[in-house]
């Protein structure tokens, strides 16, 4: 059993597991903090072996070194190799991107320096010895630092508790080294007979001074003296595979990546130092202290090498720690802080982690874009770096990018045009649809032509309805607007009306769907999917499941003459749309309702036409966008929503999208809108910002058809990044629009931005700069 902690204001005997830079640092923040501490770092390797090369640590960080030691900062500050350029090379095009600010140095120089400095402290350190197991030396510690790693022995032997999540990822990669210094963090495209290959580089240490100050220790193992770099080569596993890779030896593996990256490195030769293949792990735990045993580093969370943070993570995690450490009088308190003080900055991370890494494993899907956008949508590709930093970092990068693009002068990328059919949309931002359940009978009242006109006259260039229902048994909630009887179309008509005559230049969409299984419940904020306390009206679906068993009622499986019910009540439904002078319609085919049921394999268990293969799914949903198809005026476009993913097991994959969107763009879809989940109640979607844009990006790239893009874009500066990127041909935004109906028109102020693209209604146009706060030359 693990002994209580110290319950005073500083741990007196500290364990440190693993001697990485991260348990390096806390270690010797920790003695320096309190020199009466007794502080051990177990390290089960020799201090001059490790792995890798070259780290690469950010201003913020080293900043959080120069506050808590500067000794290290100074030492750490006389060996950093700093440069700004990003070089994408890509097809035989060099493509630079500057004012990015790196800094990096020698895995093994940064280690020794750390020696250094826990010696002069008095921290022991004990090389080549395994640590004594977790309970042990929780017993005889007041804190367990644990700072083992990926592998992490210590989170293994407490798993029950840490509970941890290791995703094992579909690249191989290897770390190498190259002497001599690039001039730029390098990115290189090798197309090759087996598959896409990538190279990521950058310099390290460059040509050494010709004398070195006394008081520095000599490297273990000296970079060569013209300066070196760090080079990792990254594939698919399939990739890997059929270029043999997995067949070779270290020697053989680095003299094949040397050959393949010849015109990058030069024609030298890459070298290797314990390199093996290897798939990038993520680690996440669902908590990061057991009693007085805390994780730090990577043994807490992983993030993939390609932003660059492992080191960066794991030394400001010993920061967090030793400050929490200092402010709390118990350990409790202490690492309870520490944890929620770097938990949401992890997170943070690794969803920029998770982005880039998705990035590199779908590159094939990237290649053929042009050599500026290419490298635009690498640098842009964890959603950290955006159009207006990068602006900001390197306007004449930005620039050429724009002018590729086709932004005309002046013009940000979200106010260019998109010709959709006879419709022209002047620029690409979309009111994304929002079911407001306040129509009474199916019919829209006042409430949606104020929600509709106002968004109008916002700026967007694109409106859309809420879910239109095709009939009464296909509405969600009794508040659901429909389009099955003629007063519900004059109800409509005067929307579309008001829109064309107040609001000319915007266009105004109609999304056509049926609730399926999902139907039948309360308004959202009655009770969200929660059935009618009375009046229910029954269902119908793809197969008999309850959207909730045991909650929602039991839908019947439509059989042929069902099948021809709907979709002839999407018919007529349609042709009301088109009398009614809606400028775009489009299926409702995602979240778990009737179309998006048939699509899903976890709710679709029929076993005749309609079930089993993909291709058998598509049937009836392709069934009921061909018979809207043809009596949906021709010049008017139609577009599909689909959920690209089920976020389950067993669901839909990003893979079965590209089918769907593939085969309704073959039927006609002018245009597939992304969203993805709410098919199953138990799905594990995972949030962040934009997070559903590398499926829309990944259906643009396979299919080839225009996509909308949408989920968690609020910013213009997303809007804009997603375009230029390649990502999207369009955005759909729904809570800004309903934070601020103006949206649009304001991201063109904000922008600089006065053309056609937004323009103001006359009574409006006194509105078009912000209003002044107060005069600054006043105080009171």
């Amino acid at each position: 059993m693990a002994r209580p902690p110290d319950t005073g204001p500083t741990a007196s005997r500290v364990a440190v597991v693993g001697g990485g830079p991260g348990g390096l640092y806390a270690a010797a923040l920790l003695k320096r903090l309190d020199p009466r501490r007794e502080v051990t770092v177990w390290e089960r390797n020799a201090p001059s072996d490790t792995f890798g090369f070259g780290v690469v640590l950010s201003d913020e960080t080293l900043g959080g070194i120069r506050d808590a030691d500067p000794a290290v900062y100074e030492a750490l500050r006389r060996e950093l190799v700093r440069w700004d350029d990003i070089d994408v090379v890509h097809r035989g095009h060099r493509t630079t991107s500057t004012g990015h600010g790196f800094a990096a140095l020698g895995r093994s120089r940064l280690l020794e320096l750390l020696h250094a400095r826990c010696a002069e402290l008095g921290v022991r350190l004990r090389f080549r010895s395994e640590a004594p197991p977790p309970d042990e030396l929780a017993a005889g510690h007041d804190l367990v630092i644990a700072a083992d790693g990926v592998h992490s022995r210590t989170r293994e032997a407490h798993a029950d508790h840490f509970r941890p999540r290791v995703t094992t990822h579909r690249c191989r990669y290897i770390w190498l080294a190259v002497d001599f210094p690039f001039d730029a963090f390098r990115f290189e495209i090798a197309e090759t007979e087996h598959g896409v290959m990538q190279l990521h580089a950058y310099p390290y240490a460059r040509r050494e001074p010709a004398r070195r100050e006394p008081a520095r220790r000599e490297p273990a193992r000296r970079e060569h003296p013209d300066g070196s770099s760090t080079v990792i080569v990254e594939m698919r596993e399939e990739v890997w595979r059929a270029a043999g890779f997995h067949e070779l030896d270290e020697a053989e593996s680095t003299a094949r990546c040397a050959k393949i990256f010849a015109e990058a490195l030069g024609g030298r030769e890459l070298r290797s130092h314990r390199s093996a293949w290897t798939a990038f792990r993520t680690v996440v735990n669902e908590r990061w202290s057991y009693g007085n045993t805390v994780l730090i580093g990577d043994a807490a969370h992983t993030a993939h090498f390609s932003i660059g943070s492992g080191t960066k993570l794991a030394v400001e995690d010993a920061l967090a720690l030793a400050d929490r450490l200092t402010a709390h009088a118990t350990l409790p308190e202490a690492l309870a802080a520490y944890e929620a003080e770097r938990r949401p900055v992890v997170e943070s991370t690794q969803r920029a982690a998770a982005a880039s890494l998705r990035w590199f494993e779908e590159l094939a899907d990237h290649v053929d874009r042009p050599p500026r956008l290419f490298a635009f949508d690498l640098l842009t590709r964890s959603r950290r770096v955006t159009h207006a930093n990068l602006r900001l970092r390197d306007p004449a990068f930005t620039d050429t990018v724009e002018r590729d693009f086709g932004c005309p002068p002046g013009t940000p990328p979200m106010f260019t045009p998109l010709r959709l059919r006879g419709l022209t949309l002047r620029n690409r931002v979309v009111v994304s649809p929002m079911d407001l359940y306040v129509a009474e009978d199916g019919v829209p009242g006042d409430f949606h032509l104020v929600h509709l006109g106002a968004r109008a006259l916002g700026g967007a260039a694109l409106v859309m309805t809420e879910m239109v229902c095709v009939s009464p048994q296909g509405r969600i909630t009794p508040g659901c607007s429909g389009l099955w009887n003629d007063e519900q179309a004059r109800a409509w008509t005067r929307i579309t009306a008001f829109v064309h005559a107040q609001a000319p230049g915007t266009a105004l969409g109609v999304q056509l769907g049926h609730s399926g299984r999902k139907g039948s419940t309360r308004r959202m904020w009655e009770g969200i999917d929660q059935p009618l306390p009375d009046g229910n009206w029954p269902l119908v679906a793809a197969s008999p499941l309850p959207y909730r068993p045991g909650v929602n009622q039991t839908p019947r499986a439509l059989d042929r003459a069902g099948l021809t019910a709907v979709r002839e009540e999407f018919t007529a439904a349609a042709r009301r749309a088109a009398r009614c002078d809606f400028d775009l319609l489009e299926l409702h085919c995602a979240h778990g309702y009737l179309l998006s049921g048939f699509l899903s394999p976890l709710t679709n268990h029929r076993t005749d036409a309609y079930g089993g293969s993909p291709e058998a799914r598509l049937r009836f949903p392709l069934e009921v966008f061909d018979a809207v198809r043809e009596v949906w005026p021709d010049d008017r476009p139609m577009t599909v929503r689909i959920s690209a993913t089920d976020w389950a097991e067993g669901g839909n994959t990003a893979e079965d999208a590209v089918t769907i969107a593939r085969a309704f763009a073959a039927h006609g879809a002018d245009a597939v809108d992304v969203s993805t989940g709410q098919v199953v109640p138990d799905e594990t979607p995972a949030y962040g910002r934009s997070y559903q844009t590398p499926y829309a990006d990944r259906i643009r790239a396979a299919v080839g058809v225009p996509v909308v893009a949408v989920g968690a874009i609020s910013s213009w500066d997303d809007v804009n990044s997603l375009l230029l990127a390649g990502r999207a041909d369009l955005c759909a935004l729904a809570r800004p629009h309903l934070y601020d109906p103006h949206w649009t028109l304001h991201a063109a102020a904000e922008q600089g931005y006065e053309g056609p693209a937004a323009p103001w209604p006359a009574p409006y146009r006194a509105g078009s700069r912000r209003p002044p706060t107060g005069r600054k030359d006043q105080t009171g």
